[in-house]
């Protein structure tokens, strides 16, 4: 069976269109067409639907697409591992991140990766924490890098680092001079949260209730989609956030925004790979989980104070 053909008949029904899968796999409309029609033709199955403008899988399709699926996999991690074996890398790296990793922290390692394998295509996925999961348990994405965890005995989270969330606020709030703060002062005082399905929030919320704080009593001014939103949304004085270092670390060093502590408190997470358990990892994925692993340990992990606000990740 072609191979091709297969690749073609899952891009078809994951764009469900026969224009937008031309487009992506740069063939002609006809050329897609006629893909399909061998395909259904070889395996006397009608696979498509053609529902007006839309398209979509059969019963048969859907049986059909999940084994066309492995077989494509099987086929591209062959080929990897034979050019690995051959001193050669190549193909398109996929990965999934939510905002911090995905904006803050992989794109450095990515690069690097990407200048020592100049054959290899980088795709980065950036989304909130709990589609990044939801999208490794079924299967679009073979690695997620996130920074919570979930309680699903389908997945495997492995601890990638630390990191630590600080009270950022506009440089002109009260709070700004000052070096600490009490947790009871957060009652009432405006706050931008991220918005439900991150990490941040989740890591945020929890350690506020494990210290006896009663995260009700929070007045949310805001919530907003992503940690750049967040970051206008303090600079213009809607309220204070709870923010990663690494989101906020240029800001804080050029002051822009400014920080405290609260007492007692430290908002300190670890950033995890997440992956499907049982679920062979594809060579080019592994060569760089094994890279990032390598690079990260040459840098220190325990949680360090400097340039003013605190630096807990070994990413830097």
């Amino acid at each position: 069976m072609d191979i091709r053909r297969l690749e073609v008949f899952l891009k078809v029904i994951e764009l469900r269109s026969f224009t937008k899968a031309a487009e992506a796999l740069n063939l002609s409309q006809p050329t897609v067409s006629e893909h399909i029609r061998c395909l259904e033709e070889s395996l006397s199955e009608r696979l498509v639907d053609r529902l007006g403008r839309e398209v979509g899988p059969t019963p048969a399709g859907k049986v059909f697409g999940q084994y066309a699926r492995q077989i494509v996999k099987t086929y591209v991690d062959a080929i990897q591992a034979l050019e690995q074996f051959n001193g050669k890398m190549s193909g398109t790296l996929l990965v999934g991140a939510s905002s911090v990793p995905g904006a803050y922290v992989l794109p450095k390692y990515l690069g690097a990766f990407k200048s020592n394998n100049p054959a290899v295509q980088i795709m980065l996925r950036i989304s909130a924490t709990s589609e990044i999961i939801d999208q490794v348990i079924e299967g679009s994405l073979e690695v997620g890098f996130v920074g919570s965890s979930r309680n699903d005995k389908k997945l495997v989270f492995t601890e990638l680092c630390l990191d630590e969330l600080v009270p950022v606020m506009a440089p002109e709030h009260p709070w700004a001079g000052l070096k600490s703060i009490g947790l009871h002062e957060l009652e009432g005082e405006p706050v931008v949260l991220r918005q439900k399905g991150s990490g941040t929030l989740a890591v945020a919320m929890r350690i506020l209730s494990e210290n006896g704080f009663d995260v009700s009593k929070l007045n949310v001014a805001a919530e907003m989609g992503d940690a750049e939103a967040v970051k206008q949304g303090v600079k213009s004085g809607i309220g204070i956030s709870f923010m990663s270092v690494h989101a906020v670390s240029y800001e804080l060093l050029t002051g822009s925004l400014a920080t405290t502590t609260i007492r007692g408190v430290r908002f300190v997470r670890p950033l995890y790979t997440v992956s499907r358990r049982h679920r062979q990892i594809c060579p080019l994925c592994q060569s760089f989980l094994k890279f990032l692993e390598d690079e990260l340990g040459k840098l220190k992990i325990s949680p360090k104070i400097t340039g003013g606000y605190r630096e807990s990740c070994p990413i830097t």
